[in-house]
């Protein structure tokens, strides 16, 4: 298959070609033309001569930008990422264009990057760093807490909200979980509860759960006023799940005792972009990154060599099974219905 590949980094292209050549040479053959470009309504006239395309978290799936694919001739959409929020899946399949996507890569490269974003944040490892470097020895203003003993609330008890418990209950940490489908292997680290109660009692809340229309804003001005004074959120799941405007007035007020986020709810045009010589335009953002207990790492809680081979891997996969008319074991389903 021809297929159009969006939004791409030098590091796409090299797991994906690194894939391509360790492929047997009787599995279908595939030709990808990585394009830097975003997908969206100007940019998919690239899509042109192509069977399929490949995107990413932050490319435009619309039913603007789907009905021009399906002009194109566009017959199979595969993202790679876990994520598919950004995909009008009822104009997809109106159009006749199936989806699949990356499930699962490593969910220890999520969940590690969100305890080390907790542990940085905590003991101020980022200011100690630059402290340092400047010569300056002192302690102050960088103290922390042990995480021994503290209680975390997980909100989604998926692949990484597992390992994520496992991580916060080795390091001795009481364990509260959320999900509205548990897992009973998990009561053996924590025990589920109720939103309510998961975010009153939580020291920490680290959110590895989906964006759909019931998590859209999750963490807004309601649940952060419920939350223990001094509590830590951390995100790494879905830039929506936060409302980052009032975690703005909760980090002025003093309740929220500190934020981690690896997503933002506009961070497309931002995240993956070298963007040091402009003025960045969005005030939400730029106003948190004035809060010294605010820590935002730009979208790479995935970003191990491990997760890009596997992410490289499924997506070859997903295109072997369309092109040999299998079953797409990771096609992306519409259940808003």
């Amino acid at each position: 298959m021809k297929v159009a590949c969006f939004s791409t980094k030098s590091y796409d292209r090299q797991f994906i070609d690194e894939a391509l050549e360790s492929r047997d040479a009787d599995l279908p053959q595939h030709e990808f033309r990585f394009l830097k470009p975003d997908l969206n309504r100007d940019t998919v006239v690239l899509a042109d001569e192509s069977d399929a395309i490949c995107a990413f978290v932050n490319d435009r799936l619309d039913r603007e930008v789907l009905e021009a694919l399906k002009v194109a001739g566009i017959r199979f959409l595969v993202m790679r990422c876990a994520g598919f929020n950004n995909i009008d899946l009822k104009a997809a399949a109106d159009f006749g264009i199936r989806a699949a996507r990356v499930p699962k890569y490593s969910p220890y490269a999520v969940a590690e990057h969100a305890i080390g974003l907790l542990l940085t944040l905590n003991r101020k490892i980022h200011r100690a760093y630059h402290r340092v470097r400047d010569n300056n020895f002192s302690l102050e203003g960088l103290i922390g807490f042990d995480l021994h003993g503290r209680t975390v609330g997980i909100v989604g008890t998926g692949e990484i909200g597992k390992v994520f418990t496992r991580i916060a209950s080795g390091f001795g940490c009481r364990c509260l979980m959320y999900d509205v489908h548990t897992d009973p292997a998990m009561e053996s680290l924590g025990e589920y509860v109720s939103m309510e109660r998961l975010l009153a009692e939580s020291d920490i809340v680290s959110l590895h759960c989906p964006l759909n229309p019931h998590t859209y804003h999750l963490i807004d001005a309601d649940a952060l006023q419920t939350m223990k004074p001094g509590a830590i959120v951390v995100n790494t799941s879905r830039g929506g799940l936060v409302d980052a405007a009032a975690a703005i007035k909760c980090l002025k007020s003093g309740h929220l005792g500190g934020l981690a986020l690896d997503v933002y709810e506009e961070e497309s045009g931002l995240f993956f972009n070298d963007l040091s010589s402009q003025i960045i335009q969005d005030d939400v953002l730029t106003r948190l990154m004035t809060f010294p207990n605010v820590l935002i790492t730009a979208h790479q809680a995935f970003f191990t060599s491990d997760a890009m081979r596997s992410i490289a891997m499924t997506t070859l996969t997903n295109l072997d099974c369309f092109e040999s008319g299998q079953a797409v074991e990771n096609e992306i389903v519409d259940r808003s219905e």
